[in-house]
């Protein structure tokens, strides 16, 4: 198999399409898994592909368990990459073009209620008024603003000092695509953040902080795995085991449910389409008819 070929498509992602690392790890993956299946075959030459053995590829994730979502985003993948191989000589035509994407079965994304949502940056501030750690204070901040911003993981921990605006309470934050927008911070969240950034932050500064407004216990950028350990500590004051993606569909939810409307949100979660922020009236429609049920005498 051609050595250059996964090195030039990883290239064409990056300088081309422009896409976030994570995005253009994960076409790698479903490539290079391709690539495995095709050796398996003993497909030789790349210029021998041919439709039915992407299908094969296909079928075997699915008999190994690939769920249908995940399915369907690997399909996506490999017509972006056979338009691609065509369109540089590697193949002879775009053999993915014909492949279609099955739609993914609608699930609704667990959210927490505006009470449970309250008690748990309640045992938060606590704990942090209590034992005024750096790491209490930090911890709380960075819950309030996740719930607060509604922004992701990856987001949170991408956070300059200078993304801040403090005369107009909001974020600069960058998302998917290299994407900018600014998102807006309520006041308790952003009491918390003041807090952490005077009373904390600088018990964590090192000479490798840098700009980064969340930093680690030895001084560097927080981590997203360490952002999703503390959101799970958190939410275990209300026996939940949601990430910071289920507080993001828990802000969606709350301003939807408030009197937010649909291109609001939008722009706030920067989503690039409007269809998939329509998912969260559905949870809020499932909210109000499981409210209506246990509150009409006659529901």
């Amino acid at each position: 198999m051609t050595s250059g070929l996964i090195e030039q498509y990883e290239e064409h992602l990056a300088l081309v399409r422009n896409l976030a690392d994570n995005s253009i790890r994960g076409y790698v993956s479903d490539l290079e898994s391709l690539l495995k299946h095709l050796a398996k075959l003993e497909i030789v030459e790349f210029s021998d592909l041919q439709l039915t053995h992407i299908r094969s590829w296909l079928a075997n994730q699915q008999a190994t368990g690939t769920s249908r979502s995940t399915l369907a985003r690997r399909i996506v993948s490999i017509r972006a990459f056979t338009y691609w191989a065509a369109s540089q000589g590697w193949i002879k035509e775009d053999f993915g073009a014909s492949l279609a994407i099955p739609k993914p079965l609608k699930t609704l994304p667990e959210v927490l209620t505006q009470s449970d949502a309250a008690t748990v940056l309640e045992s938060l501030q606590t704990r942090a008024t209590e034992e005024p750690t750096a790491l209490h204070l930090r911890d709380l901040a960075i819950v309030e603003v996740l719930y607060a911003a509604g922004i992701r993981v990856s987001e949170l921990c991408g956070l300059n000092l200078l993304d801040l605006d403090s005369d107009r309470n909001t974020l600069q934050v960058i998302g998917k695509g290299n994407k900018q927008r600014v998102v807006p911070l309520g006041l308790p969240a952003k009491r918390a953040l003041d807090g952490y950034l005077v009373r904390a932050r600088p018990d964590l500064v090192t000479n490798v902080s840098g700009s980064a407004i969340f930093l680690g216990s030895r001084g560097k950028r927080l981590d997203q795995r360490t952002a999703r350990e503390v959101v799970y500590q958190a939410m275990s004051a209300v026996g939940s085991t949601m990430g910071p993606h289920g507080l993001r569909h828990t802000a969606a939810t709350h301003l939807l449910e408030g009197g937010a409307d649909l291109r609001t949100v939008q722009e706030i979660l920067g989503h690039s389409s409007l269809s998939t922020t329509q998912i969260y009236t559905h949870v809020s429609a499932e909210r109000l008819q499981s409210a209506y049920q246990q509150a009409h005498p006659r529901a």
